[in-house]
């Protein structure tokens, strides 16, 4: 099966020229479109999210597929050499008109599949490299990572609860019984009084439970 994928990235572009040209090159090269597949997405989007990764799973060995540039199939280096490995393992042609390119069973292709392969797997080895040296910096700065206490429900909860939690501690209760009532932890409070200010904690024999 010949498929030819069309992709336009807003909608005030149209596919008419990516068309056209696909099929001078479909006749020059005797071959017949038996699908086109088009879609206005920005090829930054991910493969996953667009049209072109649900053809990529139903592309099978032998077929063709048409593009005018390798651009159309992502707008990132690293995806376009994941996809053009990933149809090279799988034996799908792979024909780019504007650029020249023919990615076939040669022995050329086969060399680029694993040139591709290797760079997609250095790549994605060195984004999670950084992202490591990332973290672990803003650790050694003393950042705090990750969800801070009291989730944003949870704040709410206390929030929404104000008055009835001044009332509760003005009555004498602890804050431990607080936070129990509302199902909150004692960090997750202590975060909330120290931005609202609802109860005078500080010193107090009331944060203590009896």
């Amino acid at each position: 099966m010949v498929i030819a994928y069309l992709r336009v990235s807003t909608g005030k572009q149209h596919t008419e020229n990516q068309q056209e040209e696909i099929r001078r090159f479909a006749e020059q090269k005797g071959l017949t479109v038996d699908r086109w597949v088009a879609e206005v997405v920005s090829g930054k989007k991910k493969e996953k999210d667009r049209q072109l990764g649900k053809l990529l799973k139903t592309l099978r060995e032998g077929d063709t597929l048409i593009v005018t540039e390798l651009s159309r199939l992502s707008r990132t280096l690293l995806d376009i050499m994941t996809i053009l490995n990933r149809c090279l393992e799988k034996k799908i042609v792979i024909y780019s008109t504007k650029d020249g390119y023919a990615f076939d069973n040669s022995i050329n292709s086969k060399v680029l599949g694993f040139a591709f392969g290797l760079v997609a797997e250095i790549e994605h080895n060195l984004i999670s490299m950084r992202t490591k040296e990332a973290l672990a910096l803003r650790r050694a700065e003393g950042i705090h990572l990750g969800r801070p206490f009291g989730t944003t429900v949870k704040q709410n909860r206390l929030l929404e609860n104000r008055q009835d939690i001044v009332r509760m501690y003005d009555r004498g209760a602890t804050i431990a019984s607080i936070c129990k009532k509302y199902k909150v932890s004692r960090e997750t409070f202590y975060v909330f009084n120290r931005k609202y200010q609802c109860v005078p904690i500080a010193g107090s024999r009331k944060d203590v439970e009896n």
